[in-house]
């Protein structure tokens, strides 16, 4: 069996030629398109849909990408084939399918289609997996083969042997680099023995044998070889230090020659220069073995024949280098192991042959076989890299000396740009003063760094990227990183040798230690953080005027080229632990432009404790070279960029994918150090901010570790839940191995939440926000899908071990889940920009969470404050709707019915406010729905605005439906006052009547002028006679008086005692002596209350100004409601709480200023509805009349027109200023430059920005002490610049002229035989459109008519009216139009972007919070204090002093109490306000330009003395200042 297996391993078919071969197999395995093409490492990189494929779903598509994807991903079934009957379930009868291909020739096509970098990557990878990797790569045009030294150069092992065994030592190599005996292993014609199965046996512990070579019961090992003829492999064992179970004490190789070595006899020869000994399995022994052996009898390699035979054979031979081994037939297997691995191991006793495989090289070249790294580019990248690496003595010195800009005063930097934001050594100097000082300092190390001349070493490396294309750029890299690492490793061993040595030793500590191995760490991104200082330092020194002199401006676009290959790239610098944010975005935005400026990408991060694997879970999940094995841990942290396929991008909602691979926490070297947890935090915070998918990678059998980590990471999810970003977190155990881990960990799974809900809360409590308190309050999880248990890495004890099958395929099984969970998580390259700066900026600071600013979350919010405007104005418009044509419907109404018509419109309004809160509300769930992908960044506000909304809809309704009661008031009144019209009415009625007749019997015809003398004196005799009476007038301050007892009667007898003694309002000089007795006492008190009674002063003295204009009688409820305004702001503002004396005191000043408005009020509403001055208003529709009746005249032309000109007239101007109001509203809003209104901060930028631009002080005072009035005031002259008055008025008339003949034309108009009829069908029809005067009845003295004709001559009249209003509209200024609107345009539009009015504690600025009822206030940009009349108390200086600076320094403030308290701790006191510090130094630039252009104004205006503000201010140009504006504001 064994004979017959023998054969069909080594059956081939010579008859084609390799090339013929090589397109067969092409066919067989699917992989034409690749035939021709070479494949690249980026080409697997790729995540496409076969990502979320099942790993046995590539094997039916082909032999060869099932290999290449697996060998990758270290799945040690990459060389399991399944053939197609038995895929297929087919009849067996066929044992040699057509389409069968051998392992072998898998491997050798692949690596033929492979360029050099994804070769050594497979190679790798089959020798992580302890699969034998090639040796000799057979030629597939030719006889030829290839030495395959640069597959294997980035192989690294590690072993023990025996001599280290005691102290656990240990040795670290390059493989080409370790010098060993090697042991080939070759066939001589036919053989007994299965050659790969016995040298399986050999490498192999007694107790399992692995399958280091391919050999012939293997699975698609059994089929003919077609191009891997001549194939040799080579494995390796290393010893553990582990004397009973080591097989070998030292390094050793075995190479394994495929085929009869007769027809592959360069092979043959090359592997007796290069072995120790070559044992060589035949069939029988004889003489023309001896004779073909005699060829090499000056090899220093030994040959040993292996046979079987019972039979004795002939040992004479004059060849001193030959052994003979013979075993009988019966010979076990395990024997014959037996027996070769001890010849193997005298032969390393007596000391044979050592070779590198680097050395081989050379023995290859002069055989002329080719070496697979000889070429051309590859040999002059080496160069290049080997000039760099032989600088390198002493790799401390060498950093020392070649990287300063990395060292110490980048180092200084960092801590420069901390304590900028920290401020933790202030002392007793000024912020501001101190925040200029440190600025010096960062300058003067930036101004160092640029004077440093560039190292020869740094100047090397750019010349070797900047020459080279992208092929040799890669070579050059890898070479540069295997002399680094080289250079690492011989520091490492000797400091690791020492740091064994002198750890008991207390003349040095383990921080020194660890400092000095962390200075003989050396890698390629020590070189790239150098010229990233080069450019930030040269970026820094000259700024855009001098940018021509840069000489490093395409240091980024270098970078970004080797980003797009997969390269790593530092995003933080582990040893400064601070990030190049200049030259990192600098970097992504050349990166942005390469792949035009519209890519988005997902990101995928690792978090997790030092040397659990992270980085090699990342490169097994995702085929990257994540630095693994060079000696160092991971510092810091680094990304690489995946491409995602293009026909998988559309799916996946992204171009790219990026993963980040972190530094350990907790690492030992830290943990010992006062900030460790803040350093993990950071960290932690910047990453999990960063990321779309943290992986939080754990060993599950450290419980300790796993509870200090979950407090971490839970800390940067609580703190990513306030300020808006969902990343999904998964949790990965490591190291758990039965296969009913998922079951059997339920109760752990259960545990981790406990642990987590308990981090949680202390996260909370650190971070002051201890409503949350459990982990489900920050993150959706869900324990079941988000926990995966990993098997251990290692199948086996190292550095023997193959990578478990088990753990690679729970890794696929993992990175499909996390690839299907970033779905439709892209973000563009711009924004993830953003990210990186605002997450660093904010993770300096102490407070995290109050100190995050993010121009995406302020877009996202300014976005939602549009919107929610937006839908604010949609309620409040309706509302205003609905009052118009209520009030409007009221107005039509007799006293009978006004009251149910007005209930039935009350109801409308309900009907009407609920259907747009839910409307709101839905819109803004919308918003907030994850089809929007900003609407996590303000997830933390969807409450507020919802809540906002409901407040919208109780505001709206307590005004409106107040406003239908007035209107209801107001109408009651008017039908009193008509009813008393209406008793004149009648008996005027009866004389005009009486006049007729009298004027008929005369029997004459007089002519229109005769008859108005007549109608004057009949007019001029009936008023006389009917003694009209003014109406009654109401003492309205004795009314007032009656209240305010009322009111105050509950508040002592002393204050019962005053108002018994008072039996009048004051009034004038009384009532400024009252003022100053008043303001007096509040100054005592509080300037805070003070300014409180100013406001309420200006609340009342607003309400009577708007009872005045309604054009109403006075009624008592005013007095009631201005007495509950006094009383809510005394009982509900805390910080008004006066004595009962005071609260008189006030109520008699503010009654006393508005009796005499009200009595004036009712004086107009009198003189406006004197019955007299009604009656004499109907005069002339009486006279015209008369005239039509006495002449029985039926002109319906002129009729119409008087009907237009008496009654629709008026009512068509009131219907258009009571709609003109919110039309201009509508128009200021819809316009160009409607952003302006949108949101309070778009409004805070162009306000400030205008007066920037003019750079009047006035304007500036104005602004900041009379902020209400000023903006008013820029409304006000806003609507009338932008607002065309006559042509809105020309709409609304046209849609109400429209409406109006739409309903003459309605068929049923035209039933009606009375004009009385018609007119009241008129009225009812138009009831919600126009209020049409009671007195129509005038009109109907002459109640027959011509309807239709009537009709048709009032249609043709409205368009001669509509044009009349117009001409005299046009007539009209706009200042008066204004003036006469129902809606008051610039309150409107004031309640839209004056907000809450609520102002910075400190520096007065106002708040810009969206909504109507926001828990926190907040400004973009804050201000100098000395602004708003804050002054030295000893020098009387304007203070210059920012609350954005202070917020982050030592200071402290008195608060209203007279308490002392940090401004680091401001919330304590003013817990709704947002204060966020200064992102940067140019932060406050704007009112740092203000102050210093306008100081001698604002002295002299706040009677002061100047402002002295650090002298750098000076330096501020308006340029500058118009930055600061945009930044703050997010305006780019």
């Amino acid at each position: 069996m064994v004979d017959e297996a023998e054969r069909k391993e080594e059956n081939t078919e010579p008859s084609k030629d390799e090339k013929t071969l090589f397109s067969d197999l092409s066919r067989k395995m699917k992989m034409e398109p690749y035939e021709n093409k070479t494949l690249t490492l980026q080409d697997f990189l790729q995540i496409d849909q076969e990502c979320l494929q099942r790993m046995e779903d590539w094997q039916r598509e082909s032999a060869a990408w099932n290999f290449i994807h697996k060998v990758i991903a270290l799945n040690g079934t990459a060389r399991s084939i399944v053939t197609k009957n038995e895929d297929e379930n087919e009849d067996l009868q066929d044992d040699t399918d057509d389409n069968s291909v051998h392992l072998l020739d898998v491997l050798c096509f692949v690596l033929h289609c492979c360029d050099n970098f994804l070769k050594q990557e497979i190679i790798l990878k089959m020798s992580m997996c302890q699969f034998a990797v090639p040796l000799l790569l057979p030629d597939v045009d030719g006889p030829g083969c290839t030495f395959m030294l640069w597959g294997m150069r980035d192989i690294v092992k590690r072993w023990r042997p025996q001599s280290l065994a005691e102290t656990k030592g240990f040795i670290q190599a390059h493989l080409v680099q370790i010098s060993m005996p090697t042991f080939s292993f070759v066939r001589l014609g036919e053989s007994k023995f299965s050659k790969s199965a016995i040298l399986n046996q050999v490498l192999s512990p007694a107790q399992h044998t692995y399958d280091f070579f391919v050999h012939s019961n293997m699975e698609g090992a059994d089929v003919p070889r077609k191009i891997s003829e001549g194939l040799t492999e080579i494995s390796w064992y290393f010893p553990a230090g582990k004397g009973n179970s080591d097989i070998f004490s030292e390094p050793a190789a075995f190479a394994n020659l495929h085929g009869n070595l007769e027809d592959n006899l360069k092979q043959f020869a090359f592997l007796t220069q290069i072995s120790s000994a070559v044992f060589i399995f035949v069939e029988n022994i004889d003489q023309p073995i001896y004779d073909f052996l005699s060829q090499y009898k000056n090899s220093k390699a030994t040959f040993v024949i292996i046979f079987k035979a019972n039979s004795k054979f002939d040992k004479s031979t004059n060849l001193n280098n030959v052994t003979v081994l013979q075993f009988k037939s019966k010979t076990s297997e395990a024997i014959i192991t037996k027996k070769i691995r001890a010849t193997a191991v005298n032969f390393i006793i007596k000391g044979c042959n050592f070779l590198k495989l680097e050395d081989m090289a050379e023995i290859a070249s002069k055989l002329g076989i080719s070496v697979d790294e000889n070429g051309i580019e590859c040999q002059n990248a080496k160069a290049d890299a080997k000039a760099i690496a032989e600088e390198i003595k002493d790799v401390a010195q060498y950093k020392k000396n070649t990287m300063k800009l990395q060292g110490d005063l980048w180092k200084n930097l960092a801590e420069l740009e901390k304590e900028m934001c920290q401020m933790k050594k202030q002392g007793d100097k000024h912020g501001e003063n101190y925040k200029e000082e440190l600025k010096k300092q960062c300058v003067e190390n930036r101004k160092q760094q640029y004077q440093c001349e560039m190292p020869n070493g740094i100047s090397k490396f750019i010349d070797s990227i900047k020459k080279r294309n992208h092929t040799e750029n890669q070579y050059f890299l890898k070479w540069l990183r295997f002399y680094l690492d080289l250079s690492a490793m011989n520091n490492l061993s000797a400091l690791q040798a020492e740091y064994k040595q002198m750890s008991s030793s207390p003349s040095m500590t383990l921080s020194e230690l660890d400092q000095k191995i962390s200075d003989s760490s050396l890698g390629i991104e020590h070189f790239l953080r150098e010229l990233g200082q080069f450019y930030e330092a040269e970026h820094f020194m000259l700024k855009e005027e001098n940018a021509k002199k840069r000489t490093f401006d395409q240091l980024p676009t270098y970078a970004a080229d080797l980003l797009l290959r997969g390269f790593p790239l530092e995003l933080i610098d582990g040893d400064a632990s601070n990030i190049p944010l200049q030259w990192l975005q600098d970097v992504l935005h050349e990166l942005d432009n390469k792949t035009g400026k519209c890519c988005r990408m997902g990101v995928i991060t690792v978090l997790g404790v030092q040397s659990t694997g992270k980085s090699t879970l990342l490169n097994t999940m995702f085929g990257l070279q994540f630095p693994v094995s060079s000696g160092r841990c991971t510092r810091g942290a680094f990304m690489t960029l995946m491409k995602v396929r293009e026909n998988f991008q559309e799916e996946l909602g992204c171009e790219f994918i990026l993963a980040i691979d972190t530094e350990g926490l907790r690492a030992p070297e830290l943990t010992s150090l006062e900030n460790s947890y803040e350093h993990d935090n950071e960290l932690a915070t910047l990453v999990v901010g960063l990321s779309d998918i943290t992986i939080v990678n754990m060993a599950m059998e450290n419980t300790t570790e796993m509870k200090d980590i979950l407090q971490i990471v839970v800390h940067a999810f609580l703190r990513m839940k306030e300020i808006g970003r969902k990343p999904k977190c998964y949790f990965v155990h490591q190291n758990v191995s039965d296969v009913s881990a998922h079951e059997n960990n339920r109760r752990d799974r259960v545990k981790l939440l406990e642990h987590l809900n308990e981090m949680t809360k202390i996260a909370a409590n650190m971070e002051n926000k201890t409503k949350f308190t459990a982990f489900s309050d920050i993150m959706i999880y869900d324990p079941e899908k988000d926990n995966s248990y990993i098997p251990g890495l290692w199948n086996g004890v190292p550095p023997m071990a193959s990578v478990n099958v088990a753990y690679s395929e729970t890794i696929y099984e993992l990175k499909a889940y996390l690839i299907e969970s970033m779905k439709n998580k892209g973000h563009r390259i711009c924004d993830f920009m953003e990210w990186i700066e605002s997450l660093w900026n904010a993770v300096k600071y102490e407070n995290f969470i109050f100190s995050f600013r993010n121009s995406l979350v302020a877009n996202a919010y300014n976005q939602l404050a549009k919107k929610y405007s937006e839908l604010e104005w949609k309620f409040t418009k309706s509302m205003h709707n609905w009052l118009a044509e209520t009030e409007t419907v009221i107005k039509n109404q007799n006293a009978q019915i006004v009251d149910s018509e007005a209930a039935q419109c009350k109801r409308t309004a309900y009907v009407i406010l609920g259907n747009e809160e839910v409307s709101m509300q839905a819109e803004l769930e919308k918003y907030f729905s994850s089809e929007n992908k900003d609407a996590s960044l303000v997830e933390r506000y969807k409450a507020e605005f919802l809540t906002s909304a409901s407040c919208l809809r109780k505001k709206l309704e307590s005004s409106s439906i107040s406003k239908c009661d007035e209107a209801i008031r107001i109408h009651k009144e008017n039908l009193k006052v008509k009813n008393i019209i209406s008793a004149y009415k009648e008996v005027i009625d009866k004389k005009v009547a009486s006049l007729v007749m009298k004027c008929r019997e005369q029997k004459y015809k007089p002519d229109e002028k005769k008859l108005e003398e007549e109608f004057e004196v009949m007019w001029t005799n009936i008023i006389a006679e009917l003694n009209v009476t003014a109406l009654p007038e109401p003492n309205v301050e004795l009314e007032l008086l009656t209240l305010l007892k009322k009111d105050m009667t509950l508040k002592g007898s002393s204050i019962n005692q005053r108002l018994n003694n008072i039996n009048k309002l004051p009034k004038q000089e009384k009532l400024k002596s009252l003022l100053e007795r008043i303001r007096k006492t509040l100054r005592c008190e509080s300037s805070g209350k003070l300014k409180v009674f100013q406001s309420l002063s200006e609340i009342c003295s607003e309400y009577v100004k708007g009872k005045l204009k309604s054009e109403s009688d006075y009624n008592e409820t005013y007095g009631l409601e201005l007495l509950n305004l006094i009383n809510s702001l005394c009982d509900g503002n805390k910080d008004f709480q006066i004595t009962s004396d005071t609260e008189l005191d006030l109520k008699l000043f503010i009654l006393g200023n508005a009796v005499g408005d009200f009595q004036q009020m009712h004086k107009e509403f009198v003189k406006k509805n004197d019955p007299l001055i009604c009656l004499g208003e109907m005069k002339p529709k009486y006279c015209k009349s008369f005239q039509y009746l006495f002449l029985e005249k039926d002109e319906s032309w002129e009729r119409a027109k008087h009907f237009c000109d008496f009654w629709l007239k008026p009512s068509l101007i009131e219907q258009l200023n009571r709609k003109l109001g919110y039309e201009i509203v509508d128009h200021i809003l819809e316009n160009s430059e409607s952003n302006h209104y949108k949101t309070r901060g778009y409004f805070q930028f162009t306000v400030m920005k205008t007066l920037l631009e003019k750079s009047n002080f006035s304007d500036y005072l104005e602004y900041i002490s009379e902020y209400e009035t000023f903006v008013k005031k820029w409304i006000d002259n806003c609507i009338l610049e932008k607002c065309d008055f006559h042509h809105l008025q020309s709409i609304i008339l046209s849609n109400i002229t429209k409406k109006v003949k739409r309903f003459l034309n309605e068929p049923r108009t035209f039933q009606f035989q009375k004009v009385s009829d018609f007119l009241e069908h008129l009225k009812k029809g138009l009831r919600t459109d126009l209020v049409l005067s009671d007195d129509m009845d005038l009109f109907c003295l002459k109640d027959e008519a011509n309807i239709k004709e009537f009709v048709e001559n009032l249609e043709k009249s409205l368009s001669d009216t509509e044009a009349e209003i117009i001409f005299e509209m046009k007539a009209v200024d706009k200042e008066t139009i204004f003036s006469n609107v129902v809606v008051k345009p610039v309150d409107e539009l004031f309640k839209r972007i004056f907000g809450c009015g609520k102002q910075c504690p400190f520096c007065r600025v106002p708040c810009e919070a969206g909504g109507t009822d926001h828990k926190n206030h907040f400004a973009s940009i804050h201000r100098p204090t000395g602004l708003g009349k804050y002054r030295s108390f000893f020098t009387k200086a304007l203070c210059y002093d920012i609350c954005t600076t202070n917020v982050s320094g030592n200071k402290s403030f008195i608060d209203k109490s007279g308490s002392l308290h940090l401004y680091k701790e401001y919330r304590t006191v003013y817990e709704d306000w947002d204060i966020l510090p200064d992102r940067s130094f140019e932060a406050s630039d704007y009112w740092k330009y203000v102050l210093k252009e306008f100081n001698e104004q604002f002295t002299k205006e706040y009677e002061a003395s100047p402002a002295e503000y650090p002298k750098e201010w000076n330096r501020i140009t308006k340029a500058q200042a118009v930055r600061c504006l945009n930044t703050a504001f997010c305006m780019k």
